[in-house]
């Protein structure tokens, strides 16, 4: 990942070849795709800016509401799919195209007043090598009178190589990010939330995840990192018939399954903050194993780490889990359709509620729920469960909270076994958050 990261982040002109363009262009809400593209003179619209960047290029967009009428498609059916936004041109290895906010500006598409009567697709990206950041998408709708369909999407991915970074997905009628399929996407640092499908016709609340990634085989190197779910009304995030490996870390999830910004629970929202895995309750031979590490789930109405029927073991490691309908929930799949355990469980806190379900049988060691000494309040700096989504850093990275993290004097510290990842003193602490 060191070295996909390396690739991809902005790079400056001086180091490309004399033939890479580096052009920064620009769009604004009132702008006009007659201009020039120039600070000065910006464009009007996503799609023309595409046109005419190339490979290396940076397209700032200014702050205000782009308004989202038109697809660039019409339903071909009330089944159909329309793209909104369709984002299919790529950049290369070292020379990314850079969508991304104007410095200190806000960009948000707003999706609001489609009325396309069939599913649709925010922004859907098919092109490689792309770099979005600092962008507010919202809005992407279902139709009221349309009851067929499942969800719409904020951001559909069917490409590789791609970084999603600083996005804010919020208040869309379906997943906020939804990884298709691809290898060696990136989502960094975004917030996706209170994300609702009221129309989705097996219930009101089904598929609207804050992300998911339900990648095909051989399509490796999806990570979701430093990346924030709450108030989605399904899952915060949903890794189901993903056939590749996913890796979750230094996540956070909470209040799923309830209507957004409310206590009230959805029937049809399954309520987990991290569902990471599953073949849609079937045993599968070729199911593979994700990696969900140093994150967090609280208050989620199902779950806050489920397996989710998965058919072998998944990575759960150093994750911190509170007050969860269960906070780890292991059930997996046998070969003949019974329900058995499956997990590699280690260096995880759980708190409040019920700790661990579906775990029987497991070698748990190394885990807060089998320390003879219980957890107690005193020792976290902080149990707040407000605060969570205050601003991110200035770099884009999570707020700086002090709930959760472990005091000097807990117990937990230094109870952890090493798992190939990085921790300091003789061995690692338990849960998501080192010790000072």
């Amino acid at each position: 990942m060191t070295t996909f990261l390396a690739t991809m982040l902005l790079v400056c002109c001086s180091a490309l070849p004399l033939s890479a363009h580096c052009v920064d262009l620009y769009v604004a809400p009132q702008g006009n795709d007659q201009a020039d593209g120039s600070q000065a003179a910006p464009w009007a619209s996503f799609t023309h800016a595409q046109s005419q960047a190339h490979p290396g290029d940076t397209v700032y967009f200014r702050g205000g509401r782009y308004a989202i009428t038109n697809g660039i498609n019409t339903c071909a059916s009330r089944t159909a799919v329309v793209d909104a936004i369709l984002v299919n041109k790529s950049g290369r290895d070292g020379q990314p195209i850079v969508y991304r906010a104007y410095p200190g500006e806000k960009p948000i598409f707003d999706f609001s007043a489609m009325k396309d009567d069939c599913r649709i697709k925010g922004l859907t990206v098919t092109a490689s090598w792309v770099h979005l950041k600092g962008l507010e998408i919202t809005g992407v709708p279902q139709q009221p009178q349309n009851h067929l369909n499942h969800e719409s999407w904020g951001v559909w991915i069917n490409g590789s190589h791609n970084i999603f970074e600083q996005l804010d997905l919020h208040h869309n009628m379906g997943p906020g990010l939804f990884i298709q399929n691809g290898s060696h996407n990136l989502v960094l640092n975004s917030d996706s939330h209170h994300n609702y499908d009221p129309y989705t016709s097996n219930g009101a609340g089904q598929s609207a995840d804050g992300f998911g990634a339900h990648v095909k085989a051989n399509q490796p190197g999806n990570v979701f990192r430093g990346c924030r779910a709450w108030a989605n009304s399904d899952d915060g995030f949903d890794l189901i018939n993903a056939y590749s490996p996913v890796t979750i870390e230094s996540s956070w999830a909470w209040r799923q399954g309830y209507l957004p910004g409310t206590t009230t629970p959805l029937a049809a929202g399954n309520g987990n903050g991290i569902k990471a895995g599953g073949y849609g309750g079937l045993y599968v031979s070729n199911g593979v194993t994700h990696t969900v590490r140093f994150s967090v789930a609280f208050l989620n109405k199902a779950a806050g780490f489920y397996a989710n029927h998965h058919p072998l073991a998944i990575d759960f490691f150093n994750n911190t889990a509170f007050g969860n309908g269960s906070n780890f929930d292991m059930l997996g799949i046998a070969p003949d359709g019974s329900k058995i355990s499956v997990g590699n469980l280690r260096n995880n806190l759980a708190y409040k509620g019920r700790l661990v379900v579906h775990a029987e049988g497991l070698d748990m060691a190394h885990n807060s729920w089998t320390m003879a000494t219980p957890v107690t309040d005193r020792d976290f700096d902080d149990v707040s469960a407000t605060g969570w989504d205050a601003p991110r850093q200035a770099d884009g990275s999570l707020p700086l909270l002090r709930s959760y993290h472990l005091r000097s004097s807990s117990a937990l510290i230094g109870q952890g076994v090493d798992v190939g990842l990085p921790f300091k003193g003789t061995a690692p602490d338990l849960g998501a958050f080192s010790a000072p």
